[in-house]
């Protein structure tokens, strides 16, 4: 088979490429720059939320929600066969 099939290859289109450089441009990469928060307060006004929190990756993502879920040990998740340990870990954890 010569044609790759990737899971999640990087798109680029609209505005991704300022903002890259602008982060850049600024020194704010890390921890958090200006546009975290409004990402943030842009979500919340696009879902009618009372709160948004922006965070580093999927993991931690999927980490948060199970505390605010109250999930705790003994409990059960179910997760895709068909992913990576990323996605096991913070149940596990």
């Amino acid at each position: 088979m010569s044609k790759r099939i990737y899971l999640s290859s990087p798109h680029m289109g609209g505005n991704e490429l300022a903002y890259i450089e602008e982060a850049f441009s600024t020194n704010w990469v890390a921890p958090k720059g200006p546009n975290i928060p409004l990402f943030e307060n842009s979500l919340k006004a696009f879902s009618g939320a009372s709160s948004a929190v922006a965070v580093i990756s999927g993991t931690a993502a999927i980490h948060l929600a199970l505390r605010l879920l109250g999930v705790e040990r003994g409990d059960e998740v179910l997760c895709s066969t068909f992913t990576f340990v990323a996605t096991i870990n913070p149940v596990v954890y």
